[in-house]
């Protein structure tokens, strides 16, 4: 078997695809790669590009980070928030940047430095994988 099964879960809905050939997810220390047979495992995931390939295609998602569970030929993604770059908003991407970027540099307004940067990265992010 040279397959693995993906479920990715979010708090609204799941999202079945089936037995895949390989998933490259974003983990916060760098990505890595799942493929059948694979070392059982929990990672932490980062804001980052999800790829899938299925029958020799590929898909790209977006996602604002989470968990990889891997155990015996299945892999669990469990992220607040996942998108397929064909479903990706540009235009909404686009105006969270630039909100984020008006909000960072308006001195008079205090916001959480953290909070901004994980908005930008999101939205950049969510713009780059809608280009896949």
């Amino acid at each position: 078997m040279n397959t693995i099964q993906l479920e990715i879960v979010t708090p609204t809905y799941v999202l079945d695809e089936g037995q895949v050939s390989y998933v490259r997810c974003p983990g916060i220390d760098g990505s890595f790669g799942v493929m059948a047979n694979h070392i059982d495992g929990i990672i932490a995931l980062g804001v980052g590009e999800i790829k899938v390939k299925k029958d020799g295609k590929e898909k790209y998602l977006s996602t604002s980070g989470g968990y990889a569970e891997i155990m015996e030929n299945r892999l669990e993604v469990l992220v607040e928030s996942v998108e397929e770059s064909s479903e990706i908003d540009t235009e909404r991407a686009e105006m969270s940047i630039q909100r984020a970027e008006k909000r960072k540099k308006e001195s008079n307004v205090e916001y959480d430095e953290t909070r901004l940067g994980a908005s930008l990265a999101r939205a950049l992010n969510r713009l780059q994988v809608s280009k896949r």
